[in-house]
Parts: structure tokens; C-alpha cells; sequence
């Protein structure tokens, strides 16, 4: 089945998949779908965006030893792969080199994702209850989420998320949401760069200091913009003009949502 030409159906799998109750041979075929197809991937972003900000609603508690043990397994077979795929890699310029290994550091959220939900599910946090299903879809309507036309995970070079940007067409804005623990050092600011193809990388602003921010954007500045960037850059970022200064710390792909 083509999802999209099925977007409430799309919707509806990515949600039981981000929150784990996509299970047997259909979660297996939407994880290749996923891995096929940027829609998907970006539809199951979301929706794992979503249903995160609902543990504040549950107590916390600890997983068990296994369950971090298979994380970790997870992120060093992630992080084996990408350091053998840039060995391969002949010498590019850095917003050309980066997109060769991107596609597979996306779909490392998909098996990070994976791992969240096995460690919900073995300390009793989500069951496979419609009862609690609609609860939690009924609190998470509640939320005003922007609506989001495209997303990114930025990650470092060890494949760690440390951003999430989607932008809202509606309200012409980027939306920032820091999920890493990346300290800027004193006069240092993080800014923010769409990569075109073959085109020099085009600045959409400068980083605020909070964990999300809100950047003003026009549809035109991110449409047909394969990868995002952040730099670090002097205090107040520099100019579009030149390009970043200073060191590119996180890439990600920058994935259309499906309408």
C-alpha cells in the first residue's frame, strides 16, 4: 500500500509505532517503509516527539540492566557503521561530505526510538490498552502542536541527537527543541544553516540559550533544503554571506512531512 496517498492511515501507524503497540509483522513492514521512504521516517519522528513530552504524566522509574545493556548495543553497532562509511568516504567540502553519512545516522532515531519503547513497555509504562491509548491521543490533542511540514534530528559525529527542528508553514516559523547537554562556551553562539544543493549553506539564524526557541522563516528559505547544520560560531553568529567560521557539530536530514 502507497501511505501516501493515506495520510490519516499514515498517521495512525506512526503513532502506534512510536508508542509500541505496532507489533509483529506490521511493525516490520513499517520499519521498511520507513527506511525507504522520508515521509515515513519524518511521520514516526513526530510522533515520538509527541508522545515524549507525556512522561511528565507517569512516575519515574527505573528500567532494568538489560534494557540499557541493548541500548548501548544499539548505539555502538550505529556508531561502528558510520565510522567504517567515512573511511570509505573519498574528501569532500563538509556540507557535501556530510550527506553521505546522514541517511544512516537518521535512521539511528528509529533504532533509538525502538529501544525507548522496549524499556516503557518492560518497566510497565504503556500497555497495549485502547482504553489508555485514548487518553493519552485525548491529552496529547490538548497540546496545541504546531503544525510541522518538515523536521530534522541534528546530530553530532558520534550520532547523538542534540536538536530537533521542525518548521510550522502556518505560523512561518522554525521551531527548536534542544535535546542534547552541549555547553556553548563563554562569547560563543550555536547558529543555524540550511545546506542547499550545490549551493553554499545559507543561514536561518542564531541559537538562544533555552532549550526551545521559536526562528521567524519563510517557506521559500527551507523548501528544497536536504540538510540542516549548526556551527559554532562567534557571539551573535556571522553573516550569511560567508558561510559558518567555525566548526560544522551537528547535521541532520531535513525530511518533508507528508500532507
Amino acid at each position: 500500500m502507497n501511505l501516501h496517498q493515506h495520510p490519516e492511515l499514515l498517521q495512525k501507524l506512526a503513532a502506534s509505532y512510536a508508542l509500541g503497540t505496532l507489533r509483529g509483522g506490521a511493525r516490520r513492514r513499517f520499519e521498511t517503509m520507513a527506511r525507504e521512504h522520508p515521509a515515513v521516517r519524518a511521520a514516526a519522528l513526530l510522533w515520538q516527539s509527541h508522545w515524549a513530552g507525556l512522561t511528565e504524566l507517569q512516575s519515574p522509574e527505573a528500567p532494568p540492566a538489560a534494557v540499557w545493556t541493548r541500548i548501548d548495543n544499539l548505539v555502538q553497532a550505529e556508531r561502528a557503521a558510520l565510522r567504517q562509511r567515512a573511511r570509505q568516504t573519498p574528501p569532500t567540502p563538509w556540507w557535501q561530505r556530510i550527506a553521505l553519512w546522514q541517511g544512516a545516522a537518521a535512521m539511528g532515531a528509529f533504532a533509538t526510538a525502538a529501544a525507548v519503547v522496549v524499556a516503557l513497555q518492560a518497566t510497565g509504562g504503556l500497555h497495549d490498552s485502547s482504553q489508555q491509548i485514548a487518553s493519552l491521543q485525548a491529552r496529547l490533542a490538548e497540546r496545541a502542536t504546531p503544525q510541522a511540514s518538515y523536521v530534522a534530528v541534528l546530530r553530532d559525529e558520534k550520532a547523538a541527537a542534540a536538536l530537533l527542528v521542525t518548521f510550522d508553514a502556518r505560523a512561518q516559523q522554525l521551531q527548536l527543541q534542544r535535546v542534547g547537554g552541549f555547553d556553548v562556551p563563554e562569547g560563543r553562539s550555536l547558529q543555524l544553516w540550511a545546506l542547499p544543493t550545490g549551493g553554499k549553506p545559507r543561514s536561518l539564524g542564531v541559537l538562544a540559550d533555552g532549550r526551545s526557541q521559536a526562528l521567524p522563516a519563510a517557506a521559500g528559505e527551507v523548501q528544497g533544503v536536504p540538510m540542516l547544520a549548526v556551527s559554532l560560531e562567534p557571539k551573535g553568529g556571522v553573516p550569511s554571506d560567508g558561510g559558518p567560521t567555525g566548526p560544522v557539530l551537528f547535521t541532520g536530514e531535513w525530511i518533508q512531512k507528508s500532507a
